[in-house]
């Protein structure tokens, strides 16, 4: 089994509501977030996947998260915004995206900060 995995980055504001703390305040960070596909089989000159490829699917995928208040995305609606959340957003919404390609989304890691991070993988 190979992997190969990115970084990307974006800056969003949120809220947690219930939180019963700050973040219950409209705040923000500038979100790192690291994605790893694996599959089995590499092309013709040696790749499971081109990064540019990869890269270029995270970053449509950041674009709809960047410089937004992610309370007003739809997806966070009924769901809160939490790092975890947006982790399982990103998987949903590379793992389409990547659909057609011979990967499978592994996981996928979303920083708040360097010193705490959530995680989401199936």
């Amino acid at each position: 089994m190979y992997e190969v995995k990115i970084y990307g980055e974006f800056s969003s504001a949120h809220k947690l509501r219930n939180y019963m703390g700050k973040c219950e305040n409209l705040h923000g960070h500038n979100w790192k977030v690291e994605v790893i596909v694996k599959g089995e089989i590499l092309d013709r000159i040696g790749l499971l996947i081109d990064f540019h490829i990869l890269k270029n699917k995270l970053n449509i995928v950041l674009k709809s998260l960047d410089h937004k208040n992610l309370n007003s995305i739809p997806f966070f609606k009924d769901k809160n915004p939490s790092s975890e959340n947006i982790a399982f957003f990103i998987y949903k919404k590379m793992e389409q995206l990547l659909k057609n390609y011979p990967v499978k989304v592994s996981k996928v890691v979303v920083w708040e900060n360097e010193k705490q991070c959530a995680s989401y993988y199936e």
